[in-house]
């Protein structure tokens, strides 16, 4: 094992307990760590739906554990269970796979053991993946670089490590990153809330930014990387990710900035020619509206709340997954890249 490894790495937040699944609850955070218990299909279903867990690689991963909760109670159980699970939430692609892959497994007779062996396995390759690609992202970052991410995608967006935030733990450790930015990510806060908790709990000195200083910061010339993670990639290098990471990719390519997307192989979908075909989900206008309960803006105001955009593959310099890394991200070097073992 490296510095990597081990080095910037405390937390996880999805664990099974045997007979249940214990999620860090992140709507939360940093506030309160409490954690939600899940006795159900359905019990990980609406944590996912109200974003308990969230995150690509860790929604898989839950919706695996929620696919043995159901068969603790009977196979007949299955099919409905996993069709609820699929509903969640339908931007993030390792939803589907992860569910396809259980999926896969009941139509080969596993029990109860093998599902959980199975769910298991789906969550600690996942833990393996985002150490392989720190490794590998890291090295494409110059020394005394300062990298700015956006949202959160480290331990609480997967099994642990994580992806984008897992190439800064590396990058740290490795004496690569000198200076590490984080947008706030509005309006669930997830970098404000999370990504800082996740660094400075983990002894990583950070920065907190309002998303609208971040074309500024690039300009002061502080940024050499933005690196963010994906909850969908397109054959073609389109990236979906959290809304905002778009005009950050934009801005990015004006300054001379290079943009990196780390994500692991299960979110590239094949399926999907590009990046015009990604479903994008649109939430409750509410969550603009107001935070935490409490209305800010004026009665009657409208608002409009996608949770996700896209970002073409001609603005990512890098896509880097636990396969390797693809420079200059076109259909040809994706399918490069997935055809390779």
């Amino acid at each position: 094992m490296t510095a990597a490894d081990t080095a910037h790495d405390s937390i996880r937040a999805v664990l099974w307990q045997g007979d249940h699944l214990r999620l860090l609850d992140q709507r939360l955070l940093p506030m309160q760590e409490q954690y939600l218990d899940c006795r159900s299909a359905d019990d990980v279903t609406k944590a996912i739906r109200d974003l308990a867990v969230r995150g690509a690689p860790a929604i898989g991963i839950a919706a695996a554990w929620g696919v043995v909760l159901a068969a603790q109670v009977g196979r007949d159980e299955l099919p409905a269970a996993s069709a609820r699970l699929r509903a969640a939430r339908p931007t993030a692609v390792n939803l589907m796979w992860a569910l396809d892959r259980m999926q896969r497994a009941i139509d080969a007779g596993a029990d109860l053991a093998a599902l959980t062996r199975e769910a298991q396995a789906i969550q600690d390759e996942d833990l393996a993946a985002n150490r392989h690609m720190g490794e590998l992202g890291a090295a494409l970052i110059g020394p005394g670089s300062g990298v700015l991410t956006h949202c959160n995608t480290g331990s609480l967006a997967t099994a642990g490590f994580g992806t984008a935030l897992g190439v800064i733990r590396a990058g740290v450790a490795a004496g690569r990153i000198a200076r590490v930015f984080a947008g706030e990510t509005r309006p669930w806060l997830q970098g404000a809330r999370l990504t800082m908790w996740e660094l400075l709990r983990d002894g990583i000195d950070a920065t907190l930014i309002a998303d609208s200083a971040a074309s500024h910061l690039m300009k002061s010339g502080q940024v050499q990387w933005v690196i963010v993670g994906a909850d969908r990639i397109a054959a073609n290098g389109d990236t979906a990710n959290k809304i905002g990471t778009y005009q950050l990719a934009i801005s990015a390519r004006h300054h001379g900035v290079r943009f990196m997307v780390v994500a692991p192989t299960s979110t590239i979908d094949l399926a999907t020619a590009r990046g015009e075909d990604i479903e994008i989900e649109l939430r409750t206008p509410d969550e603009l509206l107001g935070h935490a309960g409490t209305r800010s803006v004026v009665a009657g105001a409208k608002a409009w709340n996608p949770v996700f955009d896209v970002t073409p593959a001609s603005l990512i310099d890098a896509i880097v997954t636990e396969r390797g890394a693809v420079e200059r991200p076109d259909v040809a070097r994706m399918s490069t890249l997935l055809g390779a073992r």
